[in-house]
């Protein structure tokens, strides 16, 4: 029969597993190191694997196709739920890579903690509040978006500016990256997150290196690209530390 379905592109696909996670028929496998649909008739084809997809390399298709079985799709979640342990679930390839899988956190507040002197010392907390945080990763639509003033960072930033988390990070939701490693322009990506969310601001914090520039281009070219007015920044660090500008 002819039917929508979903279409993996595995040269877009960096294999991690975010979308074997969100569909939960199990039509999805990672296959070495790709992500693969496996099984045609438990693929309902509404999508619910397309908006983590942090490349964009699932789309919906309409071709021909097995239709598909709820029937076949209960039956395999009951024999899984039968014969693997929740521990063993995590672990089976086709339920994606667990450390890729995004997920709101709660920072603590700055707790105290006794020294071996018995002063009272303050105990540095994160104040990361998502995960994952690389900017390949995440996907282009999530709760924790909402609302949500965001961070665009580079990646050394953190281990040159040491009071990143309190200065920077604290109430935002954090995005890193590196152009030049990733070898990649963020824009397409970041224009999305901005426009498909509630985005109340934007804070860019790069390095003085040149090779920076390309992240504050690919933020700023997303921001106009979104078509809102968002407040935004740019702040460089050098590399002994220091805030540039502000």
């Amino acid at each position: 029969m002819i039917r929508k379905i979903i279409h993996i592109d595995e040269e877009k696909c960096n294999g991690c597993g975010i979308c074997a996670s969100a569909c939960h028929e199990g039509a999805i496998e990672i296959v070495d190191g790709k992500a693969k649909l496996m099984r045609e008739h438990f693929c309902d084809g509404f999508g619910d694997c397309l908006p983590g997809c942090p490349t964009g390399a699932i789309t919906i298709e309409e071709r021909e196709a097995p239709a598909y079985s709820e029937a076949a799709v209960h039956a395999a979640q009951q024999k899984k739920s039968v014969n693997l342990s929740p521990a063993a679930n995590h672990a089976m390839p086709g339920f994606g890579c667990p450390g890729s899988r995004s997920m709101t956190l709660k920072s603590a507040e700055t707790e105290e903690e006794k020294a071996d002197d018995a002063a009272t010392v303050k105990r540095s907390v994160s104040r990361l509040m998502q995960w994952p945080c690389q900017i390949k990763l995440l996907p282009t639509q999530a709760p924790f978006y909402q609302g949500a003033k965001l961070l665009i960072a580079a990646d050394c930033s953190a281990y040159a500016y040491a009071n990143m988390h309190e200065d920077f990070m604290k109430g935002k939701i954090t995005l890193i990256g590196c152009p030049k490693l990733d070898d990649v322009d963020y824009t397409e990506k970041l224009t999305e997150i901005i426009a498909c969310n509630d985005i109340k601001s934007v804070t860019v914090v790069r390095m003085e290196v040149p090779c920076c520039g390309g992240l504050q281009r690919a933020a700023e070219n997303a921001l106009k690209n979104s078509g809102k007015f968002i407040p935004w920044q740019v702040l460089t660090i050098s590399r002994d530390g220091e805030i540039l500008d502000a």
